[in-house]
């Protein structure tokens, strides 16, 4: 296998991406709104939930994916990742990718950011949370305080993201949507306890 056909292997993005707890802050301020990767890295979805420091941060909205190899990468690149220029995106990808060189193909992966999820909405339904994001999370972080049936049923709302849905398709009736219901609040409640999401505080009246 030549260099040149390792570099362009594709590796996939599911609906989940990693990020230093350095960055989580530019991403929700706005100020970085893209990532890249070494090599060609193809997201699988549209929506993709952002983790960084070990806990879920934000929701991004993949609108472009670029290939172009590390010596092409420009200023206006380093701009869109948070970096001041293409010395200092490329220095930090040296560190990050030890032995890249200027021929290695890299992702330039362009974002929106959807929705923050370091402090959600106590007033919203699930905290704003749709119900395939929580199921999503839930199965991420509470493996081990989940049982087997709570994860059946946040499995199948990851592929409906519908409650309605899912009673029909695991119990065949709607009349079940309460057995749904109480596994997605007991998820969110176990979530919220581990602290792996957190909310605003509601506004006291004066």
């Amino acid at each position: 296998m030549t260099n040149t056909t390792r570099n362009r292997e594709k590796k996939f993005i599911g609906r989940h991406l990693m990020v230093k707890g350095r960055y989580v802050e530019d991403i929700l301020s706005g100020k970085k709104k893209a990532t890249i990767r070494k090599g060609i890295v193809i997201p699988k979805y549209e929506e993709i939930i952002v983790h960084g420091g070990g806990k879920p941060v934000a929701k991004i909205k993949v609108v472009k994916v670029i290939h172009k190899k590390l010596n092409e990468l420009t200023d206006e690149d380093a701009l869109k990742d948070g970096f001041k220029n293409k010395e200092e995106l490329v220095r930090e990808l040296k560190k990050v990718y030890p032995g890249i060189t200027g021929d290695d193909w890299v992702t330039i992966i362009e974002f929106d950011l959807v929705q923050r999820l370091d402090h959600l909405k106590p007033e919203h339904p699930y905290l704003g949370l749709s119900p395939a994001d929580l199921a999503r999370l839930g199965l991420r972080y509470l493996d081990k305080e989940l049982s087997q049936k709570d994860k059946q049923i946040l499995l199948d709302l990851t592929r409906t993201n519908s409650i309605r849905m899912t009673a029909l398709r695991l119990f065949g009736t709607l009349n079940k949507r309460y057995i749904i219901r109480k596994v997605l609040r007991r998820t969110l409640e176990k979530l919220v306890e581990k602290g792996v999401i957190k909310t605003r505080k509601r506004n006291k009246e004066k």
